[in-house]
């Protein structure tokens, strides 16, 4: 069951990103990309996780317009994926991009103070 439920959540992760991108026209939402989708095992829960670019007035007014969006969006994926009964949708911030670059910034301070040690 849970390779049934990844299957679902990559293609979720596909449409989600032709769905936000393409069809709602909220002013209110940014440059969005959808990182990662996470299926509950009994396909009812959808966990979509989200990276937005721009500051955190940006990110919150983003999240905001998918909240309003939330209906359409789980719509075009009924439309889109032949399921029973279309999971719901639950939008989070993808922290792991800011931990990334936080960690390189990081690196690149320590490499480079060693480098003026030398």
């Amino acid at each position: 069951m849970k390779l049934r439920a990844s299957r679902v959540g990559e293609q979720m992760k596909k449409e989600l990103g032709d769905i936000i991108g393409r069809k709602i026209k909220d002013p209110r939402i940014g440059f969005v990309t959808v990182t990662d989708v996470q299926v509950s095992g009994d396909l009812q829960q959808a966990k979509v996780f989200i990276s937005v670019l721009g500051d955190e007035e940006q990110r919150q007014n983003t999240l905001k317009g998918l909240a309003k969006a939330k209906g359409f969006i789980r719509a075009e994926i009924g439309q889109r994926i032949r399921l029973r009964k279309t999971p719901e949708i639950q939008f989070e911030f993808d922290e792991s991009i800011d931990y990334g670059n936080r960690i390189e910034t990081l690196l690149h301070q320590l490499n480079s103070e060693s480098q003026q040690e030398e």
